[in-house]
């Protein structure tokens, strides 16, 4: 059974990556949601158009690498390119506001040594 992306031609990947085996940056995840900022322009990388017209409604970077058949890795670093051309945004699924929603620990304590008392 060939598996997409990992029995590729390792010298594709290494073009696609240039030579790069990190992205310059942590931002993505598998998680991470992507959306694009502008569509592909002419002569663009066509990995990159992909990922840009993939990415017209907000896309988990593990959605992306199983639509382009790459490793999640190889995605990254084509993600950390577009993102440092302004080309895509991402964050994550849960924000610092999300954080900021959680129960006060305090309020938890209570609740726990109410339901041992029970």
């Amino acid at each position: 059974m060939k598996r997409p992306g990992r029995d590729d031609d390792p010298d594709r990947l290494y073009t696609v990556t240039g030579g790069r085996s990190r992205s310059g940056t942590d931002a993505f995840d598998l998680v991470t949601l992507v959306v694009s900022e502008s569509g592909p322009t002419p002569g663009m990388q066509s990995e990159h158009a992909s990922i840009l017209r993939i990415c017209r409604s907000p896309t988990a970077v593990v959605e992306i690498a199983s639509d382009l058949g790459l490793p999640v890795s190889i995605v990254r670093i084509l993600l950390g390119d577009l993102h440092a051309a302004g080309r895509i945004t991402a964050r994550h699924p849960r924000t610092a506001s999300a954080a900021d929603q959680l129960p006060d620990p305090e309020i938890l304590k209570q609740v726990l040594v109410g339901l041992r008392n029970l």
